[in-house]
């Protein structure tokens, strides 16, 4: 039996400011482009980013990125490839908290349908404005958009 390890907000404030938090990204292609989306809450919002969500207790990393895609997106996850990390020290420089992503390039199955985590969604091959400052960085570097 599963338990449930939400966090109040109060909880995760607490916590995530005294240690850095891991969270999972996912990185969805297509002839188009990479899938951004743009987020509709706090932190970032109105900014595009990639998918992704912290990994909570007892979780293993290829658990959570079937969860973040199924809630976040509605899509079932097919295949992962462990890509690389992103740190964001822009969160950190905001009084935020300090996440680590682990970013996974995924194969899926189904249509894209974002929950209201997200105002909108579009498939880009340039960075568009305005992007996480930290995750911009990460997809040039790994060629996935350009400017």
């Amino acid at each position: 039996m599963k338990k449930d390890y939400s966090l109040s907000a109060q909880e995760f404030k607490s916590i995530y400011s005294k240690v850095p938090r891991l969270t999972v990204e996912l990185v969805l292609t297509s002839d188009s482009g990479i899938l951004l989306t743009k987020r509709a809450i706090e932190p970032c919002k109105g900014q595009w980013h990639l998918p992704g969500s912290t990994v909570v207790f007892a979780e293993s990393l290829l658990d959570a990125v079937r969860r973040t895609a199924k809630r976040e997106l509605g899509i079932e996850i097919i295949q992962t490839k462990n890509i690389g990390y992103i740190e964001y020290p822009s969160h950190y420089l905001h009084g935020l908290d300090t996440p680590i992503g682990i970013v996974f390039e995924c194969s899926f199955d189904g249509d894209i349908r974002p929950n209201n985590e997200s105002l909108t969604y579009g498939w880009f091959k340039k960075i568009p404005r305005p992007i996480h400052a930290d995750q911009d960085q990460f997809l040039l570097s790994k060629g996935l958009l350009t400017i």
